[in-house]
């Protein structure tokens, strides 16, 4: 249980409450008239008495004050460790959610109840064959690791699409709708040099179709169609932030969303961008400043957009959902103010799904124990902030009923400093 005077270390020696301040100001004023009438006329006994009264009441105030100062300290203090195990709560709870998606609800589609693997993402690709994406997949399956090596494709990290994981077909389906197939249908390249290989244009500035991905595509019989995304990595401002620690993922350290009464939001999963799986060869130094996939192009994609478990939960998170939000029942934000309303629209590529053993990893175990115990501190957090409280307002109590008891003084005390100069002017006037 809490102890104020051991753990909690309140320093309240120069303590000044506001209210007693005051009260002593206009006590001292107030005394003073008295002290000078008695002492003029003789009375110094009644003088001492009302001097001595005084002080002891504004010592009562005092000490009265510093005691409603240190509770307010004190629930200061354990309302900012109920936050910090709140706070770890969500953390863990983000975990496990990852770890467990079963315990997910699903989307309203349950047509499509199969996992997505990575040959079914490519075969998703090469069905949109006259795309950019659509050529470099087929060149890849065509000439496999040696297409790598090929000027015009050197520098292309991957397909969008290819170049992450989800833990849960539900996140795949709702992850690739709020991108759109034209973006997860992006070209990820690592420089503005690759960039510029990709397309060549002439003299006038119009494309050349026999050179870059248009040649590449008219020379299998493949002609690009329309346009299509390139993004450059150099080019993208990274992620500025920590990094979770201890976390292999090298997920990013994001603020947990508050409502303005400080409390999380109920059914927040996590941010999209902590809720995909990055290949391990890209989670350092892919990009020419060492940065890694997660902190540049997907946090570029997603930024910070939130995940909960309803629909109703999103709604009711409003106020502090800053770059969207998606809910497992197909509930979507696209960003402040920006709904997306209607039916779903089932993207036709999507993340494929990360490989997971049936057994539960011996880290959700851990965290499934931690939960509980962060659980059984929070309430007992809860009681001490209760019995501080109940501390708080008995000495509040104290203070005002004392005070009533000061102002009271303070009058009797100017009433009969009063009727002494009374006394006094009286006494001049009349003749000896």
């Amino acid at each position: 249980m809490y102890q104020p005077n051991n753990q909690l270390s309140i320093h309240t020696k120069s303590l000044s409450i506001k209210d007693s301040s005051a009260l002593m100001q206009v006590d001292q004023k107030e005394t003073s008239v008295v002290v000078k009438d008695e002492m003029q006329n003789g009375g110094f006994s009644q003088a001492e008495s009302i001097i001595y009264h005084s002080k002891k009441l504004q010592d009562d105030l005092q000490t009265i004050g510093m005691k409603i100062k240190q509770h307010e300290e004190n629930i200061k203090f354990l309302n900012s460790k109920r936050a910090k195990l709140d706070d770890e709560i969500v953390d863990l709870k983000v975990f496990l959610n990852s770890h467990h998606p079963s315990s997910t609800p699903k989307i309203e589609n349950e047509a499509h109840s199969d996992l997505q693997s990575e040959e079914e993402t490519t075969e998703q690709i090469l069905r949109h064959e006259k795309s950019a994406a659509g050529i470099i997949c087929q060149l890849k399956t065509r000439h496999g690791s040696q297409a790598s090596h090929l000027t015009l494709i050197k520098d292309v990290l991957g397909i969008v699409a290819t170049l992450a994981k989800v833990d849960d077909d539900n996140l795949s389906r709702l992850f690739s709708e709020y991108l759109g197939a034209e973006t997860m249908l992006a070209i990820v390249c690592k420089t503005y040099e690759g960039v510029k290989a990709l397309e060549v244009y002439d003299r006038e500035g119009f494309i050349n179709k026999n050179s870059g991905l248009h040649g590449l595509g008219a020379s299998i019989g493949k002609t690009l169609e329309g346009r299509f995304i390139v993004i450059c990595l150099d080019n993208l401002r990274p992620y500025a932030g920590e990094f979770i620690s201890d976390d292999p993922q090298r997920r990013l350290d994001l603020h947990k969303p508050r409502l303005p009464n400080g409390e999380h939001p109920p059914g927040f999963l996590g941010f999209a961008v902590n809720m995909i799986t990055v290949d391990n060869s890209y989670l350092f130094c892919v990009s020419s400043s060492g940065h890694g996939l997660r902190e540049t192009l997907f946090y570029n994609l997603f930024s910070r957009l939130q995940v909960y478990k309803t629909r109703a939960d999103m709604v009711s998170a409003l106020p502090c959902i800053s770059d969207g939000a998606l809910s497992l029942d197909g509930g979507m934000i696209r960003t402040t103010g920006v709904f997306s309303l209607g039916n779903r629209e089932d993207v036709d590529v999507r993340f494929p799904k990360q490989l997971v053993t049936s057994s539960l990893p011996e880290s959700y175990i851990e965290s499934e124990k931690q939960i509980k115990e962060i659980k059984w501190k929070k309430e007992k957090l809860l009681e001490d902030i209760k019995r501080e409280q109940a501390l708080w307002d008995n000495a509040k109590f104290s203070f005002n009923k004392k005070k009533e008891e000061f102002l009271k003084f303070l009058a009797e005390s100017s009433s009969y400093a009063s009727q002494h100069q009374i006394h006094a002017a009286q006494s001049r006037l009349t003749p000896r």
